[in-house]
Parts: structure tokens; sequence; C-alpha cells
């Protein structure tokens, strides 16, 4: 009886000490691990978020490129860090495939406090200007016929995943060509040794607006508001098929939710800011307001469907 009493009073005084912990955060500088290389995407909205950040808790949030790995050195760093609200993680949707794609990892991809999926990211399907297909059902009668390489950001990316998904769903093969960051794809593209590329669609919004490339599928359920004349696989026969990537905030494992909600809200209000919004649109990508709740659901939800994917399609890391 005691033994019981002991450890409730101690589960007590936990519950007790969370909000004075979050009452007196931040009291020193914070750290935001970046697990990729600097001037992508997902680093772009990660330093965006740490000079709102700074200004709003009046501490500084100093941003650490930790790349490679499939970004498991970053994650793998924050997992390990104390979870003290001190240590932040720029997390995106590869934590949920990086559970399937790396099994024996010495740390749970699923493991992190969600806080924030600050931006939606959509993927895109891109060809040359100049090329034939006017539709992705065109180009899909073209790839029926002859062989065609598509270049994705890497294997297991969550271009190439999708890729998979409407190989698998069209029944047309085309050949994989990954490479190491999107940037590559892109130039071979241009170049002409591929006759596609799936990517992330902030990677090539400004070679489809200046007529470089052709959009001609993106993969949520919606047309997006930075290439709204570019259709949806949806509407072009993939009935159902509604993928979107993110980029956000996470925390190390056992964080307190009391800092989680409040980081949540700190970036949902600079997301708010008509200046921000017009930045992030002009990356191609949208902003996210749902809760620390919503994204933790998002999470397993994405690892249960990607995992399927990866086994289907025998997947596996460079």
């Amino acid at each position: 009886m005691l033994r019981r009493r002991s450890l409730l009073a101690l589960a007590g005084a936990s519950l007790l000490a969370r909000p004075a912990l979050a009452a007196g955060w931040p009291e020193r500088s914070l750290r935001l691990i970046v697990p990729v290389a600097p001037g992508g995407s997902q680093d772009i909205v990660a330093r965006l978020l740490a000079r709102h950040l700074t200004d709003a808790l009046g501490q500084s949030v100093l941003v650490e490129n930790q790349p490679g790995a499939g970004s498991n050195i970053g994650y793998e760093a924050a997992a390990r860090a104390r979870p003290d609200g001190y240590t932040l993680l720029a997390g995106s949707d590869s934590l949920s495939i990086n559970k399937a794609l790396f099994p024996r990892l010495g740390f749970d991809p699923l493991g992190f406090a969600p806080v924030s999926r600050s931006v939606k990211v959509p993927q895109i399907f891109v060809v040359r200007a100049d090329h034939p297909a006017r539709s992705f059902t065109e180009w899909l009668g073209l790839a029926r016929r002859q062989t065609l390489a598509v270049g994705t950001p890497g294997n297991g990316s969550l271009a190439h995943l999708l890729g998979e998904v409407v190989q698998n769903a069209s029944e047309v093969r085309w050949t994989h060509a990954p490479y190491r960051g999107g940037a590559l794809a892109v130039n071979d593209l241009l170049g002409g040794s591929l006759q596609g590329v799936m990517i992330n669609i902030g990677a090539v919004t400004d070679h489809v607006r200046g007529g470089r490339l052709r959009g001609l599928a993106v993969s949520p359920a919606r047309r997006t508001v930075a290439l709204p004349d570019v259709p949806t696989l949806q509407e072009q026969g993939f009935a159902g098929l509604d993928v979107v990537g993110w980029h956000g905030l996470v925390a190390p494992p056992g964080t307190d939710p009391v800092l989680c909600r409040r980081l949540n809200a700190e970036v949902t209000k600079l997301l708010a800011r008509p200046d921000v919004a017009e930045r992030v649109a002009a990356l191609g990508m949208e902003a996210g307001d749902e809760t620390p709740e919503a994204l933790g659901a998002l999470i397993h939800a994405d690892a249960t469907r990607w995992a399927e994917v990866v086994r289907r399609a025998r997947i596996e890391a460079d």
C-alpha cells in the first residue's frame, strides 16, 4: 500500500510539474535540428520557423543541419536529445517512410512528440515543355508502348513511393531513376536524359511558370494554389488517390505536450501572416493548421500506408 501511495504521489507531482515547466520555458536558446542539407524546401521552411520562434519566444532558435543516411543522422540526434523543450526537429513525411525503409534503426521514427505540420507539400509529375504528351493520361499511353525513364529525388522518397502507387494502379511500368536530390533529376529532365520527373512541387514551380517544364498531374485531391492549371491524378482516372507531403516540427520523445501545444500556437500565428503566406505560396506549398494530435495521427497513418508500398514494391534503402 505504501509503495502504491508513493507511485501515485510521484505521478501527481509529475502532472503538476508540467504546467510549471511550460510557464518558465524557455530560459535559454533552443536548437532546431534540420536533417537535410541547406538550401532545399525543408531547410527553407525550418529557417523561417526558427526566425519567427526566436522573436515569439524571446530566445534564439539555432538551426543545426545534420544531413545524411536518408535524414536518419539528424533524426537520431533529435531522438537521443533530452525532452526538455530545448531541442526541436524539422520533421517531414520521411519519418513515416523511414519506419519501413530502415527496419533496423536505433530509434523509433514514430516516437517523436508531434508539434506542427507547418506546410503541406504536394507532389507533381512534370515533363519538358516540348514533350508530346499534353496530359498524364497521354504520357501513360506512351509509356505503354515504350520504355520511359522517370526521375525522383531518391530511392524511398515520397515521390518514388507515389510513383509505385501510380504504376500499380495503372498497370504501366517505367524505369525508376533515383537521384541524390531533386535538383539533379530536374537538370537531367531539362537536358533530355529523362522523360519525366516525380517531385515535390516547390522544386519545379518556377520552371513550370517559366514555360521550361509542363506539369501533367499533381498528387493532392484538389488542385494546388501554386499551379492551379495542372490537373490532379484523381481527375485523370486515379480515384481516391490523395498524397501530400509535409514539413514541420516535432520534438524528442517524451517532450511535454504543453510545450508542443505552445509551439503549435506560435507556428499557427506565423502562418496566418500575409507576408508568410505569400512566401509559402511562392515555394509552391500550402500552410498547415492541424493540432499536434492530428499530426501524430497522420504520421502513424502514413507509416501504415507506406509500409505496404515498400513491402509490395520490395524497396530497399540505398
